[in-house]
């Protein structure tokens, strides 16, 4: 009778298996009890293992291959390019008189237990794996497109002959830019691991995946109260970071009923880091001088010297982070073109009968009742000031008096010439205080709010006419 080994456990020198079935010899003692038939001839069996856990015993090793090669064929048009292989399955060869064994039964338990891995290349990052490719060809395609993500291709391609060449960098000329590193800020690796075939991605969707940190995006529907804050907070974000994830929206914009938003919180797995220089052309916005003229009137300006922009030529170091510009730093800059500056002679000059051309308000507060513009199927000329604080009528600037009386549907009316092109009028004035030929100065009370002449109630009529042109009093005031 023979020493069988009746363990669940497989003894610690097995071999896993993954396309083939590895058979593991064991020497085992017989022990002999009394008298043994020489007829009695010592057979082998295969004790069948999945993650150290015995699930039967077969007569034959081919037994245990067949099943897996049904596994893996059943799984090759589902999972086509990949290499599939058995998980985490041994066999211990016994030798033994009259052993037990099963091959239906365990055929069928090994077929139901069987777990089928697919041989892939992970990339990971900082020792994790964080994606799994069918070759390292398509990892590294991967890798490549996440760059190109924040590069061009020809720039890439420039920069990796660059790296086989010894020659000096030629200077940049003006107007050109140079890619002068792209690499990723964590440690990145390529090893061989073996996971389920789900687990297996393209390059583009690995793109996806290193970049955003999932390929899952989560969506929220708005309901009735809610806010972009509260929102925020359920999911674990800022609303600033909200507003991010959903281009079209700001922290103002109004929700409606089920709109969907995109509430996943990105976080990258990798970090690509850019490095490159520029040699670009700038503008040197030319400066403006104002000189104080004595000889010029007060509120004139005279441009005797045109000003000019300049130019340079500006060598910048840039380094970008996921796209977006982390530092700047400037190497050097090369002035081409000096800028001229602009010259303005400003008048300082007064003369008390002459305006500055920057108008006061006409009457102490108050408020516009009617603006220039149609009205009643005709032209209203002036603005309309109605309920100031007190009546007081005051010149709009420095002028000479050059009407000043009773005037039809105006009723009492002054007109003041500011000597300077600019006209202004001031009507229904319940009394006049200065005369024609009078210089006035800007503030200088002329008169008393009234209603006399074509006039509703009391107010100020008030017309700006320049160069004989009627203006919007508001324009200057």
């Amino acid at each position: 009778m023979s020493n069988q080994n009746k363990n669940n456990k497989a003894p610690r020198s097995y071999m896993k298996l993954f396309k083939r079935v590895a058979i593991t010899s064991v020497a085992l003692s017989t022990l002999v009890f009394g008298t043994v038939s020489a007829d009695t001839k010592i057979q082998t069996v295969y004790h069948v293992y999945i993650d150290g856990q015995r699930i039967g015993t077969v007569d034959s090793k081919d037994i245990v291959e067949k099943v897996i090669d049904q596994k893996v064929s059943s799984l090759k048009d589902q999972y086509q390019g990949l290499s599939l292989v058995a998980d985490n399955i041994s066999v211990v060869e016994e030798q033994a008189f009259l052993p037990a064994f099963n091959n239906e039964t365990a055929s069928k338990k090994l077929a139901s237990e069987l777990k089928i891995a697919a041989e892939a290349k992970a990339i990971t990052v900082e020792g994790e794996p964080v994606a799994y490719l069918k070759n390292e060809e398509e990892a590294n395609e991967a890798l490549k497109q996440l760059k190109l993500q924040y590069v061009n291709e020809d720039e890439l391609n420039e920069l990796e002959a660059r790296a086989n060449s010894e020659e000096p960098l030629p200077a940049l000329a003006e107007g050109q830019s140079r890619l002068l590193d792209v690499s990723f800020e964590e440690k990145v690796s390529i090893l061989d691991k073996k996971v389920l075939p789900d687990q297996v991605h393209s390059p583009a969707d690995t793109v996806t995946l290193l970049q955003k940190g999932t390929l899952e995006e989560k969506k929220y529907q708005v309901t009735e109260g809610d806010v972009l804050g509260s929102i925020a907070a359920d999911h674990e974000l800022t609303t600033a970071e909200l507003v991010a994830l959903n281009p079209g929206i700001t922290a103002e914009s109004l929700l409606q009923i089920g709109q969907e938003l995109n509430v996943t919180a990105y976080k990258p797995f990798l970090t690509v880091v850019v490095k490159k220089e520029q040699n670009q052309k700038e503008t040197i916005k030319f400066e403006t001088k104002v000189n104080d003229n004595s000889d010029m009137f007060k509120g004139d300006r005279k441009v005797t010297q045109e000003g000019q922009d300049g130019e340079k030529t500006v060598h910048y170091e840039y380094k970008m982070i996921n796209g977006v510009t982390a530092e700047t730093n400037k190497l050097n800059e090369t002035i081409t073109k000096e800028p001229v500056a602009e010259i303005i002679e400003k008048g300082t000059k007064v003369v008390p009968s002459r305006g500055s051309g920057q108008l006061a308000w006409p009457t102490v507060g108050g408020y516009i009742s009617s603006h220039v513009g149609y009205r009643w199927g005709r032209l209203h000329k002036g603005l309309d000031i109605a309920r100031p604080s007190n009546h007081a009528i005051k010149a709009a600037d420095n002028g000479t008096v050059v009407e000043a009386g009773y005037d039809g549907s105006f009723g009492n009316k002054i007109v003041i010439n500011h000597n300077n092109g600019m006209k202004t009028i001031y009507a229904h004035l319940s009394s006049i205080g200065v005369s024609v030929g009078q210089t006035v100065s800007k503030g200088q009370q002329i008169g008393v709010m009234g209603s006399t002449g074509n006039s509703t109630g009391t107010h100020l009529h008030f017309e700006l006419y320049i160069n004989g042109a009627l203006k919007n009093p508001l324009d200057y005031l």
